[in-house]
């Protein structure tokens, strides 16, 4: 293993050397049409599909700026509390890549739409028992088009490195993009991975909230450039740095960032120089490669678009925008937990499961907190992890379940047959109430034949009855589920359990 590739333990790299990020996210906006032309930006239609003399940067075909990216782009900068600057212009990025067939970036270069604002990222305290908040400044949020997406064929990586052959789809090329980029996040310490996460995470919520992008990491529409270089303890001129490119999940971006620290703290500790340049993550093995050394803004031969006017939007204009902004993601979760009266273990479930929109639609259709809480956070999440679906694509809705808990709570069904009928509706057998009656499905109500059953079991398991009228009533719990079986599962367990605690106590 050379000195490049070696690590050493991450306390030990903590003990000697500060981190300091700085994080560059790339964030497709869900605008009908891309940043300069009309096509579509649908994500999975069929390569080179969704293309036009503009975006492939055929001779002679000219540019325009799509209103509603502008819109989106004034909207992130004032929910990260920037300033939004009254009068902007793009420029052209130029560098040679398959991935844009003209050879340069429509982007903003020194004139950004928004700039100078900050982010609050909530992390949980060091000892668990509360929250914190951490500020990462943001620098910058500037609007750019994405590339095309580059595929090569026959390696076993899906990378350039051993592949056969390289293909070109230039769908993608031309979406709109706004890249978020911090001021380097310093003071951390140890806890820098778990920041970088937190702050995506956030601010993966608060685009959300503002409607301008679908957020789904797994499909690029949000990635993550994160640089690191590390300073030995009591300095403070920064380091060289890396950027680990594109990397596009949150435990994601917590790995890589650990793994560059004790990267780069093995270098540094072997007497050698950190390589400024970008590396890719390698999410099987845990680990970062080298990509191709870093440019500077100067090798980009940065130039004003001279097919573009500048963009100069009025503060009236900026003010409306801002009439429009929604309620904070942090403020709104707040409000949440209060009102449906959960505990801090609860919301977090909901929130690691990303189930706080559907519950609340739940709620709104009728369901209890808890009972809503418990199906999306319980049920649900673990069939959709079982099969690698997200719960809100999985097939069941909010009204759904609303129902279902209805039935539940009306007395119609016990869990168990909830669970039968949740089948049904995946199955797309119907609503709930449609899959109960047609298979059959409800509680016996007649009490005669519950006790029958009750009389039956205890007569048949006279050793167990015998512990519950010592006093051990643990052991009704047998009792319980020969009653359940005498009843194919048709029977109230509670009231079961009334009906053989009156006889045995």
């Amino acid at each position: 293993m050379s000195v490049l590739d070696a690590v050493v333990d991450y306390d030990d790299a903590i003990a000697r050397y500060d981190p300091v990020m700085g994080l560059e996210v790339h964030v497709e906006l869900n605008t009908e049409t891309k940043m300069f032309c009309g096509c579509a930006t649908g994500f999975g239609a069929e390569p080179n599909s969704q293309v036009c003399p503009v975006c492939l940067g055929l001779p002679g075909a000219l540019p325009v700026v799509n209103a509603a990216a502008v819109e989106s782009a004034i909207r992130i900068g004032l929910a990260l509390n920037c300033s939004i600057a009254p009068w902007c212009r793009f420029a052209r990025k130029n560098y040679f890549y398959p991935d844009m067939t003209k050879n340069f970036q429509t982007s903003q270069y020194d004139e950004p739409i928004a700039f100078d604002g900050y982010l609050d990222v909530e992390i949980p305290t060091a000892n668990g028992d509360g929250t914190e908040i951490f500020r990462v400044e943001i620098e910058r949020a500037h609007m750019e088009e994405d590339s095309g997406k580059s595929l090569h064929v026959g390696g076993s990586t899906g990378r350039i490195q051993g592949a056969e052959y390289s293909l070109v789809d230039y769908n993608r090329a031309g979406v709109p993009l706004i890249e978020i980029v911090t001021r380097p996040v310093r003071g951390a310490g140890e806890r820098a991975p778990e920041v970088a996460k937190a702050y995506v995470a956030a601010l993966r919520d608060l685009l959300k909230a503002l409607g301008v992008s679908d957020v789904r990491m797994e499909q690029g529409s949000v990635r993550c450039d994160a640089n690191v270089s590390l300073m030995p303890r009591g300095e403070d001129e920064l380091g060289t740095r890396t950027e680990t490119k594109n990397v596009n999940s949150l435990r994601s971006i917590e790995r890589a960032i650990r793994y560059e620290i004790s990267r780069h703290a093995a270098v540094l500790d072997s007497g050698a120089a950190i390589q400024q340049e970008t590396r890719h993550w390698h999410e099987d093995t845990g680990v970062t490669t080298s990509g191709r050394p870093k440019s500077d803004a100067d090798d980009y031969r940065y130039f004003p678009e001279p097919d573009l006017v500048p963009v100069a939007p009025s503060s009236e204009y900026v003010e409306q925008l801002r009439g429009t902004l929604p309620e904070p993601p942090d403020q709104r979760r707040k409000r949440l937990q209060k009102d449906w009266g959960y505990t801090d273990l609860e919301m977090r479930d909901v929130l690691n499961a990303g189930a706080t929109e559907l519950i609340e639609q739940t709620v709104a259709d009728g369901a209890s907190p808890a009972a809503a809480r418990k199906w999306w956070t319980g049920e649900i999440s673990r069939r959709a992890n079982a099969e690698g679906r997200a719960i809100d694509d999985f097939g069941v809705t909010p009204a759904h379940i609303a129902e279902l808990s209805g039935l539940v709570a009306s007395g119609r069904l016990n869990d168990a047959m909830a669970r039968q009928v949740l089948d049904g509706v995946l199955a797309g057998e119907g609503t709930p109430t449609q899959v109960a009656d047609a298979r059959g499905l409800a509680l016996a109500q007649d009490d005669g034949a519950l006790e029958a059953a009750v009389d039956k079991v205890i007569a048949a398991n006279e050793a167990v009855a015998a512990k519950v009228r010592e006093g051990k009533l643990n052991a009704a719990g047998a009792l319980i589920g020969g009653v359940m079986k005498e009843m194919r599962g048709q029977a109230d367990a509670a009231r079961a359990r009334e009906l053989i605690l009156a006889r045995l106590t």
